[in-house]
């Protein structure tokens, strides 16, 4: 009997041992994961490959991070350059496409990856806008239009950069008067911020020595599966516009507000992006899909327009967009064409990546109908726009 109960004493220390080794091993596997997961968002960048002088100024790698959500940035175009998010399981995955270094971005043939767009994002109809009775002209770079502020956009131009702490991270920029064509030193400064509720913020500010016109925004194209996963098609999107603005087949919008019920532009209720994409529609031909402005509706969500809300099929990771603007551009990534390396080593192929930009309509200083972008000497150009990240298991 003693034999037995030594027995069963010895047995229990072992079993005892052995869950506590148990518990230390993953412990230390938790914990290397973690270090494995945070040190996976560094794997593809040097900062030594964003150290580079261009128009005699300095450009570097910066970043920023909070609660699990880390991004990095460069002030060469005041870019985003990824965003690594936790997925469904745990993984963290970088949902924003973008290159390893600056000359990356500098030679590559799509010039927005990322980028701080201005002085106007989106399209000007023929480069020219009337301001008080004198007609200002843009360089034309897409056909006959002028895009994103024109042949050497905010996009190419090398910001100031203040990190104020961890998790912030502030561009300005002086653009002066007739840059690019557009009247008035206008001041800029735009404020990248990571919140504790995973939130990637965007504030925009600006003022004007001169009568101008201005319309911020990000180009950031994402994959929400991750960076090289492949098509985008099978993201589920939602947006909360029951209009849209018609283009003609250089993307100048018409000037109508069209209701999107009954074609392809209806994402009140969850559609994949692949869905009807392919679809007989004049619009999406001009377009080569989706690369349209809609108008939102005015579903109000934490003091903003609740501007859509898209969940990668694969990771489950979801991305809520809210801002102070009226429109959103959403581009399905239809001109992208596999020329360029990513900083996994994927190419940028065919509708791999999409963007959703806030922004004023396109064409806005052309269409008197449409929300004005003019800025006066004494006013005050501002804005801001959530990018808030969750989980869908």
């Amino acid at each position: 009997m003693k034999k037995i109960q030594i027995y069963a004493v010895i047995i229990l220390a072992v079993f005892q041992v052995s869950c506590k080794e148990n518990k230390n091993n993953n412990s230390t596997q938790k914990e290397m994961n973690q270090e494995t997961t945070t040190d996976s968002a560094q794997t593809f960048l040097e900062t030594k490959n964003f150290e580079a002088v261009i128009d005699n100024k300095n450009t570097h790698l910066y970043w920023i991070e909070n609660n699990g959500l880390k991004a990095a940035f460069t002030n060469y175009g005041g870019r985003l350059v990824g965003l690594w998010v936790a997925d469904k399981n745990g993984k963290l995955t970088d949902v924003v496409v973008g290159m390893n270094s600056v000359t990356g971005f500098q030679k590559s043939t799509e010039p927005y990856f990322g980028a701080t767009i201005g002085r106007v994002g989106n399209r000007i109809a023929k480069g020219k806008f009337t301001l008080e009775g004198k007609e200002y002209n843009v360089p034309l770079n897409n056909g006959e239009n002028a895009l994103h502020g024109g042949k050497k956009g905010f996009q190419d131009v090398v910001w100031n950069a203040e990190k104020t702490d961890d998790h912030t991270l502030v561009f300005t920029y002086t653009s002066p008067d007739m840059e690019q064509g557009f009247p008035g030193k206008l001041e800029v400064k735009v404020t990248y911020s990571i919140t504790a509720d995973k939130t990637l913020k965007m504030e925009y500010e600006a003022t004007t020595d001169k009568t101008t016109v201005v319309n911020l925004t990000n180009h950031a194209f994402f994959n929400l599966n991750g960076e090289g996963s492949g098509s985008i098609l099978g993201h589920e999107l939602q947006l909360f516009a029951n209009k849209y603005t018609p283009v003609d087949a250089g993307l100048i919008p018409t000037g109508k507000l069209e209701n999107v019920a009954q074609t392809p532009f209806d994402f009140l209720e969850k559609h994949t992006i692949g869905e009807r994409i392919e679809v007989v529609n004049e619009q999406l031909k001009f377009g080569k899909g989706y690369d349209h402005n809609y108008v939102l509706n005015g579903s109000i969500k934490k003091g903003m327009n609740h501007a859509a809300t898209i969940t990668g099929d694969q990771s489950g990771i979801s991305m809520d967009i809210y801002t102070a603007e009226p429109g959103i551009q959403f581009y399905s990534g239809n001109f992208m064409q596999g020329k360029n390396t990513f900083k996994s080593g994927a190419k940028d192929d065919f509708r791999t990546a999409f963007a959703l930009e806030t922004q004023h309509f396109p064409d806005a200083p052309n269409q008197p109908s449409f929300p004005s972008i003019t800025l006066k000497p004494g006013g005050k150009y501002q804005t801001v726009s959530y990018y808030q990240f969750s989980v869908r298991k």
